[in-house]
């Protein structure tokens, strides 16, 4: 299959799936590189499998520091506010 055929045919499945979003070849490269690194794999073997010459490039898929822990989000504490509601109206 040539790249013009996958991308119509991504172009094809992601508008029976009703994806708004643009979506391609570079997608699915992007998400498996991001999938690598959160599974724990290593920059340098995902620069490797990506053919990237820098890893700074593989770097930019990298969003494993974005995670947010379970810890970090019980952090948040909702203070609770009393409002009188005037009920005269």
């Amino acid at each position: 299959m040539n790249r013009v055929d996958a991308w119509r045919m991504i172009q094809r499945r992601a508008a029976e799936l009703g994806m708004r979003a643009r979506t391609g070849c570079h997608t699915f490269r992007a998400t498996g590189i991001a999938a690598y690194l959160e599974a724990g794999g290593t920059l340098e073997n995902a620069q490797a499998m990506a053919a990237h010459e820098s890893p700074r490039t593989t770097k930019l898929y990298d969003r494993t520091a974005d995670a947010i822990t379970l810890d970090e989000v019980e952090r948040i504490t909702i203070l609770r506010v009393e409002t009188a509601i005037d009920t005269r109206y």
